[in-house]
């Protein structure tokens, strides 16, 4: 897929933050949409004797309609020193130094709502002389897990890509069949991939191809790589995809998801002493390869200001956010202190409102902001936005031709909605169309052909 939006693709779904699509913007501001924080933050714990610190978590997280469960794949530490109970004074007091025998091991816990979660007894791996834990691999280091729902072969189902162990520079892909039991690792065989860092998976329908996110380092301190695979055995190494605009803000991972036509990344971006805090970006992508960071510098999901707050040092986002009708559940792993010093993690849950990643608002409230999307397809079906209105204000939409021509317009949406159909002044039959949106006291997110 191209820069350029190919205007032939039929797809039901447009989030506005892809820039492809839109033509002319006044008067407005594309800004990151406005999470809310679960009230049962955090959701789990350092609560078991292998839990010695959670780190960045690494957390993968399904809801495995099959199963009927979530499922989730996280990464603690389970040799190295704690920071439970520890006050702030003596965090400060007494430097933190990782053991040189650290030790990094996938854990696995489900849960039937997403909100209470439980560690199984796997009886897998030995952890002080007992099976009793939910450990279900010692040694790697930032695994990223994907369910594939392209796969055929059932004992492929689940994949894994991951750095192979905390010494070994090197990356690794496993497969399961059902995300517990793990085939050998197999060699990515690339250089220059540290991998030190949450590894991400995905299949790309467009490109035909697996789609692996790790890192590497260059010149500004850390940076995202990409690399892609036809049939997840051979790997060829693309390029870097992003680096920070200075050494003072890096990338540090990057979960990527594919949504409403567009690839979506959560850009964990950590701040560098004495700072050294992180927080959660976003970014966009027509292809994995070149990404627009959207509202840089403003945090999708915020650390809090509270010190030692659940999520005051660190946030870095899971994989694979979970949609529901209502609302995107985006879960991150949240840490109480700084990135380099003692800090205790935890799972917390961000949500957003459907399709609110991101979405237009006007700049001067006193003058209404337009938005002029480029030619859509269009084969008569209802037009329907997703936008926030606040009282008193509306969102008007027009229908015009390719040579800007009005063909429809809609009596105003004067409330929040989700897919809200546009109730137009006369149906419309050309092949295609643009749209105008008129917006005031109002931000608008997506809209769809339904």
């Amino acid at each position: 897929m191209s820069e350029n939006f190919n205007n032939k693709n039929h797809q039901s779904r447009y989030l506005l933050l892809d820039s492809r699509i839109i033509d002319k913007v006044h008067n407005a501001k594309l800004s990151v949409g406005k999470i809310i924080k679960h009230p049962d933050n955090p959701l789990l714990l350092e609560d078991k004797p292998w839990e010695k610190r959670f780190d960045n978590l690494y957390g993968n997280i399904i809801y495995d309609e099959i199963d009927g469960i979530y499922k989730l794949w996280y990464s603690p530490f389970i040799v190295d020193y704690s920071a439970k109970g520890m006050s702030l004074s003596e965090m400060q007091e007494k430097e933190y130094m990782a053991p040189k025998d650290r030790e990094m091991a996938i854990c696995y816990a489900t849960s039937q709502d997403g909100i209470e979660w439980e560690k199984p007894n796997l009886g897998l791996v030995d952890f002080n002389g007992s099976n009793n834990n939910n450990i279900l691999w010692r040694g790697p280091h930032g695994a990223g897990i994907y369910k594939d729902p392209y796969e055929k072969d059932s004992n492929r189902l689940y994949k894994m890509l991951t750095r192979i162990d905390e010494t070994t520079e090197t990356l690794a892909t496993s497969y399961s069949s059902d995300g517990i039991i793990w085939s050998k690792p197999s060699r990515v065989k690339l250089d220059g991939l540290v991998g030190d860092t949450h590894n991400n998976l995905l299949w790309d329908s467009n490109s035909g191809t697996y789609v692996g996110i790790t890192r590497t380092w260059g010149e500004m301190g850390r940076e995202v790589m990409r690399i892609e695979s036809n049939d997840f055995n051979t790997w060829k190494k693309d390029k870097v995809v992003m680096t920070g605009k200075d050494k003072i803000r890096q990338p540090y991972s990057m979960p990527v998801f594919f949504h409403a036509g567009v690839f979506l990344g959560l850009v964990a971006v950590h701040e560098q002493p004495p700072v050294d805090r992180v927080w959660t970006e976003l970014a966009w992508s027509p292809d994995t390869k070149i990404w627009h960071r959207i509202d840089e510098g403003n945090p999708l999901i915020p650390c809090s200001d509270k010190i030692l707050d659940y999520d005051y040092g660190c946030v870095y986002s899971c994989a694979n956010p979970i949609f529901l009708k209502n609302e995107i559940r985006l879960y991150y792993g949240g840490s109480d202190y700084l990135h380099y010093e003692w800090r205790t993690g935890n799972l917390s849950l961000a949500t957003l409102r459907p399709d609110g990643f991101a979405g237009y608002k006007q700049l001067k409230e006193n003058e209404s902001a337009i938005i002029l999307t480029k030619d859509i397809p269009y084969t008569g079906k209802k037009i329907r936005i997703s936008c926030d209105v606040e009282e008193g204000g509306s969102v008007n939409a027009e229908i015009l031709d390719k040579k800007g021509n009005v063909l429809s317009d809609s009596q105003p949406i004067k409330a929040t909605v989700t897919d809200g159909a546009l109730l137009l002044s006369k149906p419309v039959n050309v092949g295609e169309i643009r749209l105008r949106f008129t917006l005031n006291n109002a931000i608008l997110y997506s809209f769809s052909f339904q």
